[in-house]
């Protein structure tokens, strides 16, 4: 069987040697052909965007291999979620997941029934989610309370002043941490930017 083997280390003072040896060695036990090594060297594991990792769901959906083969899930995976959203998308183009050091194989029927169960975890833990933020949103409106972040409490005196000094809105909003949008409904209680510039507001943009 053709396999892609994939290695991933965090820093730059570690190495994938250890990493890249076990998985040979298994490989070899098992009498499958690497066709190709994906190494992630220096990166995190909580990255979404990495190189090699990039290439070979690439290399996958294109057919180049029959198998993935790592040393342990965190070296893949950079949360549950994803892990099990790259194998389905094996699990779509016909392609098995192997971790050596957890020994997961997808091709076995252990395998195929740890997926699954992972899967349901995965899908129960969003649900508990879903329904928290749900009944928070109801007791919130139970309560008379407005749902969501608060919002940003507005110094008058100290708008006033930055009014008088000229302050143009990319000095205003940096000075006082509200976006253009927030400041202007802040300030006069409308919903739109119409009739102002960006370097400075016309005088009757700012009155109250």
């Amino acid at each position: 069987m053709k396999v892609a083997i994939y290695v991933r280390v965090s820093t730059s003072e570690q190495t994938v040697a250890n990493q890249r040896q076990a998985l040979c060695e298994y490989c070899d036990r098992r009498g499958w052909q690497i066709v190709r090594e994906y190494s992630d060297e220096g990166i995190s594991g909580a990255k979404s965007d990495r190189p090699e990792l990039n290439r070979l769901m690439q290399d996958a959906d294109k057919g180049k291999f029959a198998a993935v083969c790592v040393w342990k899930f965190d070296r893949f995976g950079r949360s549950t979620q994803h892990l099990l959203k790259s194998l389905e998308v094996f699990k779509g183009l016909g392609i098995e997941f192997v971790s050596v050091s957890e020994a997961i194989d997808t091709s076995s029927a252990a395998g195929k029934m740890l997926f699954t169960m992972l899967a349901a975890f995965a899908e129960f833990e969003r649900g508990l989610i879903i329904e928290r933020t749900h009944a928070g949103l109801r007791r919130a409106k139970a309560e008379g309370r407005r749902a969501g972040p608060k919002a940003k409490q507005v110094d008058r005196a100290r708008v006033r002043q930055l009014r008088a000094d000229g302050r143009t809105w990319e000095e205003f909003c940096s000075e006082t941490g509200l976006s253009k949008g927030s400041a202007w409904r802040a300030l006069t209680g409308r919903d739109s930017l119409t009739g102002l510039k960006s370097r400075q507001p016309k005088e009757g943009a700012w009155k109250d």
